[in-house]
């Protein structure tokens, strides 16, 4: 049985199903091990890594370990490709599950498994995991898009802790109907509106249903020349950039403005000074293709002239 430190606080990731039911399986936890209410909070990608890690203990889920976390009684129970080893935090890790699995897995250890949590676990793994062959791939999707949609505190508000009640809850049958009528338009639309980043970069517009969904057919059926998508959405005042690929470039691309997820779904929150999403739009443009440096433009323009001239010279 894993022994854990009593935490000041629990961690977890804002944007999706996973980081919401991995850190209330953790508050849970947290509950039955100490009989107190562990606070929870929850962050994007940006706003973590600009964090201040000022709690001597912590337990923190669905984020890359890092340097920075390794600290005596933190624990990490993640499932991110990480390449830093620890040397006094305790490192929960394992790459073929979702970090809501990993942290049900601890929970049953203290006895706090149910058939409802089984099954709301099995469909989290499903849709983060993206695993297309499960026959419960597409009602997977509907629980993740939950989240998506309502936003981490709403759901977290409504429930009131209590996780079991996402199981079969109405508003899924609002994800379904969405699912089924928006999906296809959106996807017809956004094939048709796909606009260059950079030459390994392509923006996807998207107007109706889930852009996860329509992203990842778009890639599938090699609707698009461009080995990375990239969507954008406002909330909270913020642009939001989400890449997907298949060759494992999403993180890579993500990880220039600051941001993190898995090789092939990763996500970043822009600058505040990107307001809309013309503006992000101009901003991925403008990283991923950086001018050359000024000597170098010139001789490349005189070059030009110089060639230009010869041209005219012959004739």
């Amino acid at each position: 049985m894993t022994v854990l430190p009593k935490p000041e606080v629990i961690i977890t990731h804002e944007s999706d199903l996973d980081g919401f039911l991995a850190g209330s399986l953790l508050q849970r936890l947290a509950k039955h091990l100490f009989g107190t209410d562990v606070r929870l909070e929850a962050f994007h990608y940006n706003y973590w890594k600009q964090r201040d890690l000022r709690e001597k203990a912590a337990w923190v889920t669905d984020f890359t370990f890092e340097p920075r976390m390794d600290k005596p009684d933190w624990v990490v129970v993640d499932h991110h490709v990480t390449d830093a080893k620890p040397q006094k935090a305790q490192l929960i890790h394992d790459v073929t599950k979702s970090a809501g699995l990993l942290a049900y897995e601890l929970c049953q250890q203290h006895g706090l498994g149910s058939p409802a949590l089984d099954r709301l676990v099995h469909l989290n793994d499903v849709a983060d995991l993206f695993l297309e062959a499960d026959p419960d791939f597409a009602v997977a999707g509907d629980y993740a898009s939950l989240v998506k949609i309502y936003q981490f505190w709403n759901l977290h508000t409504l429930l009131g802790g209590d996780i079991e009640k996402l199981l079969d809850h109405p508003l899924l049958e609002v994800m379904a109907v969405k699912r089924r009528v928006e999906d296809p338009i959106g996807l017809e639309w956004s094939k048709k509106h796909i606009a260059e980043i950079s030459p390994a970069v392509g923006f996807v517009d998207t107007i109706v249903g889930s852009s996860n969904q329509i992203v990842h057919q778009l890639l599938e059926s090699g609707a698009t020349k461009y080995p990375v998508l990239v969507t954008l959405f406002r909330r909270s005042n913020s642009i939001f950039a989400s890449f997907r690929s298949r060759n494992g470039d999403a993180l890579k691309i993500a990880a220039k403005f600051q941001g993190g997820g898995h090789a092939n779904a990763a996500g970043a929150i822009l600058p505040k000074s990107v307001r809309t999403i013309e503006d992000g739009i101009d901003f991925l443009r403008e990283m991923l293709n950086p001018k050359l440096p000024a000597k170098t433009e010139a001789s490349l323009n005189s070059l030009e002239s110089l060639f230009a001239g010869l041209e005219l010279g012959k004739k």
